[in-house]
Parts: structure tokens; C-alpha cells; sequence
């Protein structure tokens, strides 16, 4: 079997050093197209991964070759259903980013001019520096090593810290070191854990960061659990979870509107999928200890998140901190430890990162225009660009998970799962629903309806270049919301794996496949 995990991580790799020493004079389209081009072939090949994965078949496309024998190192790659809807999301958004920030890599002009200094590089180099992100992403949820893993992990700061830092605002050198610094911090807080888990495995016999090794190492209660405070730490911060969260507006306000989906809709996702795969798989008892501490900072998260967005004059800020709060439900989801609860939070990564792609990216057409992303600089916009206003309403009420719409299967998985751990924390996390119309509302009525103000009046529609980049992610939104049987059948016997694994029978009522809801 041709080794195609390894396929999907180099053809954006090697794309963005190819489209680093591409010829063109400065201005050329042809880097642009080359990146779309590189990114579009990414994503037939993923399709035609995705076609081959056997549902119920455990990991699948694995790789392993020995690495670093000595450290028991790996090159190991492989995907289950929860691996694999990550890769397809990563896969998905990229060429989507490429074609909407066709012209972000250039210096701005006309109104648009305010929001960003020159660039302090060409935008050969804004593109490149997207594939290597891409590539890197997919390394990350395929790696089933975990020194692997780590590197991937780490890598995956660079190309973000350069796309903040080179075509960011005008805070963008503060806004990109703070970023580094809180993802840094996190980093160095999981590799204590990595070494000791070293140590670990070296006391058992041969080490070895398989995680398929390490799921089943015998280690003591007391370093178990002082091991996973290590990864959840990066992880929380990763994701991003109160208090450690404070990063991701100050980032999303100064990025450019594709690096922000880049950065929330795949890279955050990082952190809840290392809690699955690495907190629960390798720490199933410490993971049980800690879950009532971790659901009290997800309720913290949600509603604290919610909360602020409601006052935010910032659209950017507005939107950094409803993900906040959507990926608080994340996080209960996957430590009310059942079947409902685990498939919700699943279905919300991959949900989330499709709504969240379409608030940036439709959001970001409309401060570009305007050269303001405050609130109170619009109002009245849908008489002059309902096309652009229409798709902005999709986008919101997906956010705040309208029944028809993929996000709301996921929630409402998530809370029932909540109840079945417990009726007070359900009741917790349920006015996140209502503080979620309220932000998003708040934010539709001030910006498109009412008179138009008269800097309003310039901004012009969408163009078909624009509709074309959204429209697969708005598709997607109503389709899974309607029918999220492909991704459902694809990730149920995966999350049936990992609480088995945690000691959580699967004999539950299971999630219907077709309906998305309890049997």
C-alpha cells in the first residue's frame, strides 16, 4: 500500500519550498495559483483516503519506521475516525483560505489600506508559509508516535508566527509574540511530561513512544496523574481554555482573516484532539481524577466566553471569544466520558471548524471593505451588499448552532451528554445557547440592518471570486446539518474505542448514525 499519510504531509511541504524558489517577477499571480493548485491537489487526495477508511477498521494507512532507536522513536502514522475527520477539515479549509486571501499577501489599498502596515514580506512567501502550515497540521493528526508528534506539534508555531508577524496589523509584532510565547510555555510543560513518560517506558523494558505502547504502560497513580497535568496544561492552552486563553483575541485581531481560520478552526483543534488521543488514551485513570476539575473550567469557558463576546466592539475579538466558549463545549463533551457527550464534541471540531471558517472569512470580506473592524463603524450594510449580508447571517446562526445547520447536532449531542453526567452542569452550560443569539445578533443587526451610515455606502458586494471561496464550507454547514451520517459512521467506533480504553462501557445507547441523535 502506497504510504499515503505520508503523501498528504509532504505534497504542501514540498509545495511551499517549490513555491519559495519559483521563478516570477514581483505582483505575478502565478504563486497564488501554484499554492491553490498544491492545496486542491491535498484535498483529492485526502477525498480518496477518506473513500478507502474502513469505519469500523481501527487505524488504518499505518506507517512505522524506526526513527531513533535509542529514545524508542518512531515515525509512525496512522488515523482512526477521529484522526481522519481532522485531516479532511485541515485538507478542506486550505484551498478554501487560498482562493479568499487571494489578495491579502499583496499591500492594501484604498480603504482597506488603515487595517495593515506594508507587508514585511511578498506574498510568495504569505502562501508558502500556508501550505507549511497545512502539511504540518495534517503531521499532527496523523503522527501516532509521540515524539512525532511533539515535533510536529512545535513546528506548526513557525508558519503561524510568520503569517501574524509578517501580515498582521498594525500590533501584529506584539500580537505574534505573545501567541509564541503562551504556545512555547505550553510546549516545554508537555515535553516534562514527554521525558518522563521516557522514563516510564524505559523502566517496563525497550522505550518507546508508540502510542499504542504507552496506552498500555503500567504507570503509578501519583506520576500518572503529575504526567497528564503536563499535557492537559499545553493542551488547555492550545485550545484555547480559561485563563490561558487570553492570547487568541489579541492574535485574531491582528491576522489576517485566513491565518485566523487557520489558526482556530485547525491548529486550536490541536488541543482537543490531544486530549482525546493523549490524555485519555495514555492517562485513563488520571483523565476520570480529573474530570471534575476540567468540566468547571469548560463551564468557566463557555460561559465566560459567551459573555465577553457580548461586549466586544471588535468583530475580530467578537469572534475570538465565542470560540472560547464553543470549545469549552468541546472539552465537556469529551470528559463527560459517554458515548453522546464524546461524539458531540467530536462532531463540534469539525463543525466548529467550518462555522467559525465562515464567520472569519465573511467577516473579514466586510472590515477589508470598510478598513474598520469596529462594530459601531457599520450599520445598515445589507442594502448595499446583500449577498455579503446573507452569507453573514448563515454564518452567525450556524455559530450559534440553528437547528438545519451542522453545529446544532453537535451541541445538542454535547448537552445530552451533559445531563446523562449530570442535570447541574447540563444546566450550567444550556444559557450558553441563549448568550450565543445575543452575540450574534447583536452583532448582525448593529452591522447590517438599520440606515446605512454614510461610510457604509462605499462597500460594494461580494465578488464571484469571494462566493466561490465560501460556498463549499456554507454547503457543508446545511448538508451535515441535515444528514451527518458520513461523519458520524466514520467517528462512533472511535469514540466507542476511547471510552472503552477509559473504562466506559460502549454498551450505551449508542448515537444514531443517520438522525445524529440517542437511539
Amino acid at each position: 500500500m502506497a504510504p499515503w499519510l505520508t503523501i498528504l504531509i509532504l505534497v504542501p511541504l514540498v509545495g511551499a519550498v517549490a513555491l519559495a524558489l519559483l521563478p516570477g517577477k514581483p505582483g505575478s499571480g502565478l504563486p497564488r495559483q501554484f499554492a491553490l493548485g498544491v492545496s486542491l491537489l491535498t484535498l483529492v487526495l485526502t477525498i480518496v483516503v477518506a473513500a478507502g477508511f474502513d469505519a469500523g477498521g481501527g487505524f488504518q494507512y499505518v506507517e512505522d519506521h524506526t526513527w531513533i532507536r535509542s529514545f524508542g522513536a518512531h515515525y509512525a502514522l496512522g488515523v482512526d475516525g477521529i484522526g481522519l475527520s481532522l485531516v479532511v477539515l485541515t485538507a478542506l479549509l486550505a484551498p478554501v483560505v487560498m482562493l479568499a486571501s487571494w489578495n491579502d499577501g499583496d499591500a492594501l489599498t484604498g480603504a482597506a489600506a488603515g487595517l495593515r502596515p506594508e507587508p514585511r514580506w511578498s506574498s510568495r512567501a504569505f502562501f508558502a508559509w500556508m501550505l507549511a502550515l497545512e502539511g504540518l497540521a495534517i503531521g499532527v493528526f496523523a503522527a501516532t508516535d509521540l515524539v512525532l508528534f511533539y515535533v510536529f506539534f512545535e513546528a506548526t508555531l513557525i508558519p503561524i508566527y510568520f503569517l501574524v508577524a509578517g501580515w498582521g496589523g498594525h500590533d501584529r509584532s506584539r500580537a505574534a509574540l505573545k501567541f509564541l510565547i503562551y504556545s512555547l510555555v505550553g510546549g516545554l510543560i508537555m515535553l516534562a511530561s514527554v521525558v518522563g513518560l521516557y522514563v516510564q517506558s524505559a523502566k517496563a523494558g525497550p522505550p518507546s513512544y508508540l502510542i499504542s505502547d504507552l496506552a498500555n504502560l503500567d504507570i503509578s497513580t501519583n506520576a500518572g496523574r503529575w504526567l497528564f497535568a503536563g499535557f492537559f496544561i499545553a493542551f488547555a492552552i492550545k485550545a484555547p481554555m480559561f485563563p490561558v486563553h487570553t492570547w487568541l483575541p489579541d492574535t485574531t485581531e491582528q491576522a489576517t482573516p485566513g491565518t485566523s481560520v487557520l489558526l482556530v478552526s485547525i491548529l486550536d483543534k490541536i488541543g482537543t484532539f490531544g486530549m482525546i488521543r493523549f490524555c485519555l488514551g495514555i492517562f485513563p485513570e488520571a483523565s476520570t481524577w480529573a474530570t471534575p476539575f476540567v468540566i468547571v473550567l469548560a463551564l468557566i469557558s463557555i460561559i465566560y466566553g459567551a459573555l465577553v463576546a457580548i461586549g466586544q466592539n471588535n468583530i475580530s475579538r467578537l469572534i475570538a471569544f465565542t470560540s472560547v466558549s464553543h470549545f469549552g463545549l468541546i472539552v465537556l463533551g469529551i470528559f463527560v466520558m459517554n458515548p453522546q457527550g464524546q461524539v458531540g464534541a467530536n462532531l463540534y471540531m469539525f463543525n466548529h471548524g467550518l462555522s467559525t471558517a465562515a464567520l472569519f472569512l465573511v467577516t473579514g470580506f466586510l472590515i477589508t471593505r470598510r478598513g474598520s473592524a469596529l462594530i459601531s463603524d457599520f450599520g445598515g450594510v445589507e442594502k448595499v451588499a446583500p449577498v455579503l449580508a446573507g452569507l453573514l447571517l448563515v454564518s452567525g446562526l450556524s455559530s450559534l448552532s440553528l437547528p438545519g445547520l451542522s453545529p446544532f447536532v453537535s451541541e445538542f449531542l454535547v448537552l445530552v451528554g451533559a445531563f446523562k453526567y449530570s442535570a447541574w452542569v447540563a444546566a450550567l452550560a444550556v444559557p450558553a445557547i441563549v448568550l450565543a443569539a445575543l452575540y450574534i445578533l447583536l452583532m448582525y443587526q448593529r452591522t447590517m440592518t438599520g440606515p446605512l451610515r454614510e461610510h457604509s455606502a462605499s462597500i460594494t458586494d461580494l465578488v464571484p471570486r469571494e462566493v466561490l471561496a465560501i460556498a463549499p464550507v456554507m454547503v457543508l454547514i446545511v448538508l451535515l446539518g441535515f444528514w451527518p451520517k458520513p461523519l458520524t459512521t466514520v467517528l462512533n467506533p472511535a469514540v466507542d474505542a476511547t471510552l472503552s480504553h477509559v473504562g466506559v462501557s460502549p454498551a450505551a445507547p449508542a448515537v444514531d448514525a443517520t438522525e445524529g441523535s440517542q437511539q
